[in-house]
């Protein structure tokens, strides 16, 4: 039986406890902050490091090499190179959310991908725990991790001002999401390109600047880059496909432009 031992006990620790265990890994303990952690690789085939990405060259460093024990971290942004002077090293990042431990350790088992570099054994006990290993040459991994963060991070943050601005207008969160589900839905059957639409997709200068004008300045930012994303996502379709208004339609646009109210570009 492959035995682990865990340091770090918040969410993706306790997460990675709860799931290896469910396989049939043995868990050797999850050590915290205030443990002593020196003679953590005695006596287990790997050590996992679920700590902040700033804290894994310093526990790295604080554990003493044992030979046949692997250090591993599941950091997406880094390489093997912040596990300091142990021989053998790993890295295992699932690309799932883990909010907390139960639903964390059911999607770790729920098949999906990890990147992983390093040690066999880090992609062993991925596949233990049902997952889809791939490997990131060591150059791709901060690429890799933003783009992870754009498909989590960022879209819980945009949500964030969805409830806001709907919020203004007296209505919650919870209308929407279906609105954001539906999409979410689309691009994963169409791919995102076929599945924009809206304003931007368009070309509407008109609506965009009217939400740019009805929008709290502060929130205008985030709108923008939006736009922004949006218009390039428009732009990269098949010139064939490419929305092509006449010379009459792009005067009238310009002229509706110019008559409202206030200033300021949607770029």
């Amino acid at each position: 039986m492959t035995s682990v031992r865990i340091i770090g006990p918040g969410r993706a620790g306790r997460s990675f406890g709860e799931a290896f265990a469910s396989v049939g890994v043995e868990v050797r303990g999850i050590l915290g902050r205030t443990d002593e952690v020196g003679s953590a690789a005695q006596g287990v085939d790997l050590v996992l490091l679920a700590v902040p990405d700033r804290a894994v060259f310093e526990v790295a460093s604080a554990v003493r090499p044992v030979r046949a024990t692997v250090m591993a971290h599941c950091s997406g942004a880094f390489g093997l190179e912040v596990l300091g002077a142990h021989e053998r090293v790993a890295s295992l990042h699932p690309l799932l959310t883990l909010p907390d431990p139960v639903v964390g350790a059911h999607r770790l088992c729920s098949g999906g991908y990890f990147a992983v570099a390093g040690d066999p054994l880090a992609t062993e006990l991925v596949g233990a725990l049902g997952g889809r290993p791939f490997a990131l040459p060591a150059q791709a991994r901060a690429r890799y991790h933003a783009a992870a963060c754009l498909a989590s991070n960022h879209l819980v943050a945009l949500l964030g001002q969805v409830e806001r601005i709907a919020a203004s207008v007296g209505l919650p969160l919870e209308a929407f999401l279906p609105l954001a589900q539906g999409a979410l839905d689309d691009v994963r059957t169409l791919g995102p390109r076929a599945a924009l639409t809206g304003p931007a997709s368009r070309n509407d200068l008109i609506t965009i600047e009217r939400h740019r004008q009805a929008l709290d300045p502060e929130e205008r930012v985030g709108y923008d880059a939006g736009v922004a994303l949006a218009r390039r996502l428009a732009a990269s379709a098949p010139p064939a496909q490419a929305p092509s208004p006449s010379a009459d339609s792009d005067r009238i646009v310009d002229a509706e432009l110019a008559g409202l109210a206030g200033t300021g570009s949607w770029r």
